[in-house]
């Protein structure tokens, strides 16, 4: 079954790209930033949310991860 039609492995790929774009941006910022358009547009999005909501993302990384664990 693909990500798409599973809601948990859904927001297990958003999650994962949210902290792998935040993580490029912190190494290198060029690559993120100079693409504010298109698809580069949405992964600058995406590292601007695991930017500034990093609480809550980390939050939901150890939710996620005890959900899997569990499981």
């Amino acid at each position: 079954m693909s990500a798409l039609f599973n809601f948990q492995s859904l927001l297990l790929v958003i999650l994962l790209l949210i902290c792998t774009c935040a993580y490029v941006r912190a190494v290198a910022p060029r690559l993120v930033d100079k693409n504010q358009h298109g698809f580069m547009g949405l992964l600058f999005k995406l590292a601007r949310i695991g930017e500034r909501l990093s609480p809550y993302v980390a939050l939901a990384c150890i939710a996620m991860a005890g959900t899997l664990l569990l499981k």
